[in-house]
């Protein structure tokens, strides 16, 4: 089998699995719990904290932990709302009436997450308005597009690190800094799940007040992710109950994934320049093989090599006279996966919401595939999945010839 989905999960890091198999049966305390076993638990997601933190310059005060990437924009959004609420109604200003009633403003983007998009759309139906800002045809969102968007009842911006399908990788942090130099009580908010342990994000703490990130997209185990909340922040919980997570997030830590959470990414800040230089030369050799097809788009950001505007180990396109959905199938065939964008809409009928907001006729999204390598790949594996890509292409357009 030849892997090339990692955007829709990745292998589990050996480094993760041993780190977690100790809390998998020996090692079962309830962290929240006072007695010996117990405190090994909590030490660990001490540690965790500490792991995870250091990829985006965060204290461990500041790393809550979650059931995945889903949840953590979930609470975000939700959390800010609800913040912003309760601080309207404590004011008691003219409006506090019509904003506890749920108005007020938040910005996102066209090509966001759906974790982020229908929460944005659930805000919505509460009485919030939402601003979708487009992207150029790269997928590109400007500060200036953000700051042009702002109004007097903003509370919050959320806008991707980097794209799920595409992999443009955006302006946050210069976004961030251009919303906060004008106002300081607009929270900004980022979904990191696919940047996150795949570029550098040393300062991205100093910068945004909240972040996502998934701990299967770098290695880890599913079923863990986390939220950075800046020090002092107060967002509203998402889910009720206990005092676990600082009182900011009950129910019983998943300290197995947490662990391996914190292992994966240890080790992501030990080999990240050299894991990029890889991804990327693999990258633009099977783009480049892909590309000397006829009728191939390039989705996203392109330079000749190495172009570093980009998700390392992306490759989306859009094929003419083929359907995605197709070539899957046969390349399934042939033992190489792949897919044809967000492995979260697989299935879906509708044309990729990212590749029209970029522009792409339903027509040209209709033959979209994306490959996304890992630093576990090899030259070898790229040589042989291009090789089946360029005939897969030509018998589904020989085939389409003779209808």
């Amino acid at each position: 089998m030849i892997y090339l989905d990692n955007a829709a999960t990745t292998k589990l890091e050996d480094c993760a699995f041993e780190a977690m198999l100790p809390f998998l049966k020996d090692e079962y305390g309830n962290a929240s719990a006072v007695y010996e076993i117990a405190r090994r638990s909590k030490k660990a997601v001490f540690n965790a904290r500490k792991q995870c933190g250091k990829l985006i310059g965060a204290s461990p005060s500041e790393i809550f932990f979650t059931s995945g990437g889903t949840e953590s924009d979930n609470w975000a959004l939700i959390g800010a709302y609800d913040s912003y609420r309760r601080k309207a109604g404590a004011d008691g200003d003219a409006n506090s009436n019509l904003l506890s009633a749920g108005c007020g403003h938040i910005i996102t983007t066209a090509i966001e997450h759906h974790a982020i998009i229908r929460t944005a759309e659930y805000l919505k139906s509460c009485g919030v308005s939402v601003t979708f800002l487009k992207p150029d045809s790269e997928g590109f969102i400007s500060p200036e597009q953000v700051v042009s968007a702002l109004r007097e009842d903003t509370f919050l911006v959320s806008v991707m690190t980097a794209n799920n399908e595409i992999g443009t990788i955006e302006p946050v942090c210069e976004i961030a800094d251009a919303v906060h130099a004008l106002r300081k009580d607009i929270l900004v908010h980022t979904d990191s799940v696919q940047a996150f342990g795949q570029i550098h994000m040393d300062g991205f703490a100093g910068h945004v007040d909240l972040l996502s990130a998934s701990a299967h997209k770098l290695g880890g185990p599913k079923g863990c992710g986390l939220l950075f909340i800046r020090d002092g922040l107060k967002v509203a919980p998402f889910i009720r109950g206990g005092m676990q997570e600082s009182g900011r997030r009950a129910g019983t830590e998943n300290i197995p994934g947490i662990v391996g959470f914190g292992a994966a990414s240890e080790k992501a800040c030990l080999v990240l320049d050299e894991k990029i230089k890889k991804e990327v030369m693999l990258r633009d050799e099977l783009l480049s093989r892909i590309l000397n097809m006829d009728g191939v788009i390039i989705n996203g950001p392109y330079e000749e090599k190495g172009c570093s505007k980009r998700l390392p180990g992306n490759i989306s396109v859009c094929v003419t006279d083929i359907e995605g959905e197709s070539a899957l199938i046969m390349l399934d065939r042939e033992e190489i996966c792949a897919s044809s964008g967000s492995a979260c809409a697989s299935g879906a009928r509708e044309p990729s919401h990212v590749l029209k907001a970029i522009g792409r006729s339903d027509d040209e999204s209709k033959g979209s595939l994306r490959f996304t390598i890992s630093e576990h790949n090899t030259s070898d594996e790229i040589k042989r999945a291009a090789e089946v890509i360029a005939d897969v292409v030509c018998r589904l357009r020989s085939g389409r010839k003779h209808l």
